[in-house]
């Protein structure tokens, strides 16, 4: 079976760009979040009523793209993933009143019966920055963002969290704040990981 790799952190990170980076340098079996192509993710951002829907049609979603990523000659990468929507954003989802207790525990259920079938991730890249980094980049990209730089820092806090219940050699955790474009820092750490795997 081959290594997947999924780089996790809040909306506006950098997550999709660090995954694009690495791609110019080795190839990978990729996914990526799709955001315009999920059916509830417009819908939400208008209607909260949709969450529930939205965060099942991704945690299905994200569980399809692991399968088939696993099944590559390649290694795969992923931004974002099952993990960080559970994790992560349904969590949120939960804190900010979207999703009631009830909403979340069948969330949590799926969550859980679908990561007991599929092989956990071999190595998480978590990415971090200042909320005013994030805000900014937020701001310059043209996607439906449901997770706001206010945001930033409770994601932060529940991918922390999650992170705590991983194995230190499964992690690395990686300051983008002051990345550029194509994320050469980061580039050049990850590879050096993936190396040791």
């Amino acid at each position: 079976m081959n290594k997947l790799i999924v780089i996790v952190g809040p909306s506006g990170v950098g997550k999709t760009s660090l995954a694009r980076a690495l791609c110019k340098e080795r190839e990978f079996a990729t996914a990526f979040e799709e955001h315009s192509e999920r059916p509830f993710q417009s819908i939400f951002k208008q209607d909260s009523k949709y969450a529930l829907a939205n965060q099942l049609d991704y945690l299905l979603f994200r569980a399809e793209q692991e399968r088939e990523l696993r099944q590559s000659e390649r290694p795969a990468l992923m931004d974002g993933g099952l993990d960080l929507d559970f994790h992560g954003f349904t969590r949120l989802f939960l804190t900010r009143g979207w999703l009631s207790e009830t909403e979340f525990e069948l969330c949590r259920r799926f969550y859980d019966h679908t990561r007991a079938l599929l092989p956990a991730p071999d190595l998480i890249v978590a990415l971090s920055a200042p909320d005013n980094v994030i805000g900014e980049r937020l701001a310059a990209r043209n996607r439906i963002n449901i997770a706001s730089s206010e945001d930033a820092g409770l994601l932060n806090r529940f991918i922390a969290e999650w992170l705590g219940s991983i194995p230190v050699s499964k992690v690395i955790k990686l300051d983008v704040a002051k990345e550029g474009k194509d994320f050469p820092q980061s580039v050049a750490a990850v590879l050096e990981k993936i190396e040791r795997l």
